[in-house]
């Protein structure tokens, strides 16, 4: 038996890099992934999962519409009867110098990536507390440790979700909900894969492991947290990057 049958997740951001590898995971370990995007963009992730043998159902959802995210999270409930795994990835980039930073910079990053995890967890817990069962894992960024040169709005996003998440955890640990954060390094996406080969290398020498990480190490992490195994864990950032922060 999988880990994770009978479950019912929902996956933001799932369409491409990270959020796709999680939503494969989840599905092949048993769970139906409800695979969340702009557009019809989760389309392709559907597909690829019925594939490989997986249950998934495609959403369309602009994270930070709150009244389309709080709809969608009641939609899979009611549909479902459940909503048992809330996988909180979606997010942005508008990477700047401070001084040249635009006001609209900061907020779309701030509302992409922090605010509509705040939405969407809050929808997600009125299902958990009633099942008396949850788990709620957001996608944070060694970023949001360590801090990063032209990404002080990214970085304050990441970090808002740490403390978040620890709040959240002590909050809806009495129901049986635990609230992690997996931090991932430098990983390996079409959007480093934009980079220069040297700009990478630079990278890459910084973590012990001498490699950019994969969507599947991140994805592997959240199918933990996500799985019986961890019921004893709350409240924790589990960093995966190679070492590279610690």
């Amino acid at each position: 038996m999988n880990s994770l049958d009978g479950k019912v997740a929902l996956v933001t951001g799932a369409s491409r890099g990270i959020g796709r590898a999680i939503a494969h995971q989840l599905a092949g370990r048993g769970a139906l992934v409800i695979a969340a995007a702009r557009g019809d963009n989760a389309r392709g992730t559907v597909d690829a999962i019925a594939a490989a043998g997986g249950r998934a159902e495609p959403l369309t959802l602009e994270v930070t519409d709150a009244d389309a995210a709080v709809a969608a999270v009641q939609g899979i409930a009611t549909r479902h009867g459940r909503l048992d795994i809330l996988v909180s990835n979606a997010g942005i980039t508008r990477d700047q110098l401070m001084l040249r930073m635009k006001r609209s910079d900061w907020d779309d990053v701030i509302a992409t990536n922090l605010t509509a995890a705040f939405v969407l967890c809050q929808a997600a817990l009125k299902p958990m507390i009633r099942q008396r069962a949850g788990r709620i894992i957001a996608i944070s960024s060694v970023v949001g440790q360590m801090g990063n040169a032209g990404q002080a709005n990214y970085a304050a996003s990441k970090a808002g979700l740490i403390g978040f998440c620890k709040s959240l955890a002590r909050e809806v640990g009495s129901r049986q909900v635990t609230v992690n954060v997996v931090a991932p390094g430098f990983v390996a996406t079409d959007m480093t894969g934009a980079v220069d080969a040297a700009t990478q290398a630079g990278w890459a020498a910084q973590i012990p492991l001498g490699r950019l990480g994969t969507p599947d190490d991140i994805a592997a992490a959240v199918c933990f947290l996500a799985s019986d195994e961890a019921s004893y864990i709350t409240g924790q950032v589990l960093a995966v990057n190679g070492g590279m922060y610690t």
